[in-house]
């Protein structure tokens, strides 16, 4: 059965989406189906972090989700506090954030590659009260990373952590996983109680010219951009999905969590990127979507690994993320027969925009006006809205689209969030034109003095300040990148001496690794070796 009203009535999105939340919808779900597979690791998950693959039942979830959420109430978090969650794409990663929103708190997932300097800035904007991380990710620690990130931030109260073998200091979450009896879920407050879903549910983070901003949404406003992925991609009801995409930013949110939640099937978590461990993981879940980078799955596609065979169709559906979607339209044709691909264009932070490939196999133009979802529906839902503003770059408003320009508290605090725009346009900084013809968006590059590479985002010129600091004569400048979008490459005399200073001040991985060797593999291996296949194209 497709995805369509009677199962939007089941989750609750088709009688009143504004007062529905992330949580509710897993809860039906884990009432309707609760020996169902909910979550599942990928089956190499020992060779990047610590513990065996886990397969949970939603009934085992949901368990798990409360006793997270009990014992951060426990610990005396209040409502609306802000709880960082930086893990690999494993089932702990889910539950913590599930687990931090049915507790009434805010959820601030963030980039597992994003060190002292980025986390520092972004967790300092907040007021973020706790961090929730694990132990071992490749070769770094994260435990003891968290806790270096505590002493400098003075408002995280607790660093909390899944795995064996944490640093002290580090409150355990392990052993809830078995506890005969979790802490109990203390009520929310009855200020909360009246909307939880128009209360702000996360935050993530954009980088603009000035650095990290903030990017606060409510659950509607996650459920849209979600919602019009589900319905452009038609997925079936309790589908199971497998997603290289970790959930921490609107991209990953709402490419893997919300599909997954409003279907109601199991989600196979896979950490980037091994194409072996994903075919095995698309036909031993028998997983019939599978969401990609747009460039990876059109490279997986020539190399058949994407296929099925002895029995097995393949998957029905490719899900292609585009975080450089001036490169969409640059993209090869699609024609695989059993298996349909939807493009999506993310304009960082902002808004994403759904669009199924037809029997041509080109990608769609990026639309003018509404974006709805079945795109080719008379009856579609609207999901955003796009325009040009006078500068000549793309925004947006609409149902997806942040409306909060403050945290919680915000008014005493002075913590601001997204800047939103006259007539609640927010500017994506997406240099576009319209086309006269089609009336159509042409989208012409990356924000100017933005370097992405993959889902990672820094100001260049920031970047270059930094090493010009360390070494004068030193260079960083990026390049265009088939896969990643874009790359950093970086010269300079002595390579080991700046990558070691680099390092030292809390840079991201990526940009350490642009002063490698040359002769040592690509830019896009070299971060990925240093962290354990870290998630460069997935975030």
């Amino acid at each position: 059965m497709i995805l369509g009203d009677s199962v939007l009535a089941q989750t609750g999105l088709a009688q009143d989406q504004a007062h529905v939340t992330l949580d509710t919808v897993f809860g039906r779900h884990a009432a309707r189906r609760p020996e169902a597979l909910a979550l599942i690791d990928a089956p190499n998950r020992e060779t990047f972090t610590d513990g065996a693959p886990r397969r949970l039942t939603y009934a085992a979830a949901d368990r798990m989700i409360a006793a997270i959420a009990g014992r951060l109430r426990h610990m005396g978090l209040p409502t609306d506090a802000i709880v960082a969650v930086q893990l690999p794409n494993i089932v702990e990663n889910v539950l913590a954030m599930l687990g931090v929103l049915r507790a009434g708190m805010i959820v601030a997932p963030l980039p597992l590659l994003w060190r002292r300097a980025d986390v520092i800035a972004a967790l300092g904007r907040i007021g973020t009260r706790a961090l929730i991380t694990c132990g071992r990710v490749g070769a770094f620690n994260h435990g003891h990373f968290a806790l270096r990130v505590a002493a400098e931030l003075f408002s995280i109260r607790y660093v909390c952590g899944f795995g064996p073998n944490l640093p002290d200091g580090v409150v355990p979450f392990d052993d809830l996983f078995d506890a005969e009896t979790p802490d109990p879920i203390t009520p929310l407050d009855r200020k909360r109680q009246s909307n939880a879903a128009a209360h702000v549910a996360a935050v993530t983070f954009d980088v603009g010219a000035g650095g990290v901003v903030p990017v606060a949404r409510n659950h509607a406003e996650l459920l849209a951009g979600g919602l019009g992925v589900l319905l452009e991609s038609r997925l079936m009801q309790n589908a199971n999905i497998l997603s290289t995409f970790v959930p921490s930013s609107f991209a990953g949110i709402g490419l893997t969590l919300v599909p997954w939640l409003l279907s109601g099937g199991a989600l196979a978590l896979h950490h980037p990127f091994d194409p072996g461990i994903l075919a095995r993981q698309r036909r031993d879940d028998r997983c019939g979507t599978v969401i990609l980078p747009g460039a990876v799955a059109c490279a997986l596609a020539a190399t058949g690994i994407l296929a099925g065979g002895d029995g097995d169709d393949g998957p029905t559906s490719v899900i292609a993320a585009w975080r450089s979607p001036d490169r969409l339209a640059m993209s090869p044709s699609w024609h695989e027969p059993n298996t349909d691909l939807v493009d999506i264009s993310i304009f960082g932070e902002a808004a994403l925009v759904p669009a199924r490939r037809g029997a041509d196999g080109r990608p769609h133009p990026i639309p003018f006006g509404p974006v709805t979802a079945p795109r080719a529906s008379t009856d579609g839902v609207v999901v955003a809205e796009l325009a040009r503003t006078a500068t000549g770059t793309l925004a947006a408003r609409g149902p997806m689209v942040p409306h909060q320009s403050l945290l919680p508290g915000g008014e005493r605090s002075g913590r601001s969030c997204f800047k939103i725009g006259s007539g609640g346009l927010v500017d994506s900084f997406y240099p576009c034109g319209v086309d006269s013809v089609t009336k159509t968006m042409v989208v012409s590059g990356p924000p100017a003095g933005i370097v992405s590479v993959g889902g990672y985002r820094f100001p260049l010129h920031d970047l270059q300040d930094v090493v010009s600091r360390i070494d004068l004569g030193a260079t960083l400048a990026a390049l265009p990148n088939p896969l990643l979008g874009q790359y950093l490459i970086g010269n300079v005399a002595d390579r080991d001496t700046m990558q070691a200073a680099l390092a030292a001040v809390g840079l991201n991985p990526i940009v350490v690794a642009a002063f490698r060797d040359r002769g040592e593999p690509s830019t896009a291996a070299a971060p990925r070796r240093a962290a354990q296949k870290e998630p460069l194209t997935a975030r």
